[in-house]
This record gives C-alpha cells, structure tokens and sequence, in this order.
C-alpha cells in the first residue's frame, strides 16, 4: 500500500490546522484533553482492578503514572521545589490553589505516597473518570448538604490519624483564573486542628502565559511548583482557625505573586474573608 496518498492527506490536514482560529485551537485542545482523561481513566481502572482488586490509596501511584504523561503531548514543564517535604513520612493536610482543569496534572506531578483527595460528590458521575477517582480513594463530599460534609471531615480525620494518610484539598473551593487567590473555606483547617497534623501550602504559578479562557489561549509553557514549609496546629483549638487560615491564605498569596511574578498592588487585602466550608 501506498504511503505517499496519507502523506498528503496529513501535510493537508497541518495546513487546515494551522489556519484555525485561536478559539477553534483552544477548544480542540480542550476536546483532546477531555479525551485524554476519559481513556486514560478507562486503562488505568483496569490496571488498578487488576492490580490492587478495587478501591485502596494505592490505586493513586498508578493514576499519577497515566495523568503525568498528558504534559508531553500539551509542552508543559513543571519546576518543583521543596518537594521532600510532601514526601515525609507523616499525616498531614496539603492545600494548594486551583486556577483549572489542568490542575489535575499539576496534582499528579507531586502527589506524594498515600495522598487523597477531597472532591465534590458530581465528579463520581462523569463515567470512567468518576470511577477512576472511586478506585483511588478520593473521598466525596455533597457541598450542597454542609451537615453532611462536616461529617465527612470528622471521619476523615480519625482515618488520616489511623492510616497516615495525606489528604490534598483545594481550600477556595472553586476554580479560579483571576490573578490572585480566592478567599479560603474553613474545611481544611478544622480538619487539620481536630486530627492536630500539619498543613503543607502547595502554590503553583499562574497559568495566565500559557492557558486562558477568556482569550481562549492554550500554548505550551512552565509551570512552577512550591511547597511550603509545614504550618504545624499541635495544640490549636477550633477558635484557632480563623488565625490559621489567615496565616495560610497570606503565605499563599505571597508565594504565589512571586513566583508567578504578578506585582501586588499596594493596598490589596492581605487577609481573605473567612467562610464556613460547605
């Protein structure tokens, strides 16, 4: 069989691409990286099944292999630093900020041993990508029902104690590409003081060079990581937790203008407004 007539047909379909608009080149890598995750999902569930028979925390190592190669295909580069403080051999709540669907990657690139994550209860209904998360024991939470959800952090608590387990949590609880972090909800931090482990502050930098929805751009680029020194809580109190999250919120915010190098306006809010987890 003839290669050249495939040849063309390919040289032609570049050409096509590369007349594209912006919005049409954003959404067709957003369309590909929702393909990725789904069949990613799907092989990795069955390496997992096979594997480990079901759900356990170690069922992660396994995901963070299959999400770690979407970079290559996309030109991204993650700079790390401190990361052997997540690699401790301790319980602990790590926090770190959430700019978009991309985070996920950013997540599997430092996701330490016997890490879970905490996620709204929707993502356990998007098909192989739900059940992935299932199978890696991510724990679900209803935002919608905050009786409901305080539970789910008390029993996450006792277990994080009795397993060492690492729990990862997005404490602005919400997407956010503005340039700057979104006030912190108080889950995380009640959490933290009531099994009395450590918070480790995880910044990645703005992905404002490289991806946004507004100006629909998604090109190639470096993302920086920083792992913050560990904010210990032996001792503290629930009265202690607007204090914590303010002193985790402004080291955060810190971190993330540097290394993002977005100057910070003089008279800005150093401090978020605190509000009840959901």
């Amino acid at each position: 069989m003839e290669l050249w007539p495939w040849l063309v047909a390919a040289l032609l379909l570049l050409l096509l691409l590369a007349q594209l608009s912006r919005s049409a080149r954003f959404y067709a890598k957003i369309g590909l990286y929702c393909a990725f995750c789904f069949t990613a999902s799907a092989l990795a569930a069955v390496v997992c099944l096979l594997r480990h028979g079901g759900r356990t925390v170690a069922n992660m190592s396994i995901i963070s292999w299959f999400v770690r190669s979407f970079k290559y295909a996309y030109g991204l580069r993650f700079e790390v630093k401190g990361r052997e403080t997540l690699d401790e051999d301790r319980p602990c709540v790590i926090i770190s900020n959430h700019q978009s669907i991309l985070d996920m990657m950013g997540l599997m690139e430092v996701l330490p041993d016997r890490c879970v994550q905490i996620a709204k209860r929707e993502l356990l209904f998007l098909g192989p990508v739900g059940l992935i998360m299932y199978l890696g024991g991510v724990l679900f939470i209803n935002r919608q029902r905050s009786q409901t959800a305080m539970s789910v952090i008390t029993d996450v608590g006792e277990r994080m104690v009795r397993e060492k387990l690492k729990v990862w949590i997005y404490p602005e609880g919400t997407r956010n590409d503005s340039g700057d972090l979104l006030p912190f909800k108080k889950g995380a931090f009640y959490l933290a003081i009531q099994a009395q482990v450590p918070i480790i502050p995880v910044v990645y930098s703005s992905f404002s060079s490289f991806y946004s929805c507004k100006t629909k751009l998604f090109t190639s680029g470096t993302i920086k990581v920083e792992v913050l020194d560990a904010i210990p809580t032996r001792g503290l109190t629930v009265a202690d937790v607007p204090k914590l999250l303010d002193t985790c919120h402004q080291a955060m915010r810190t971190c993330f203008f540097h290394i993002s190098k977005i100057p910070q306006e003089n008279g800005a809010p150093s401090g978020p407004d605190t509000q009840e987890a959901q």
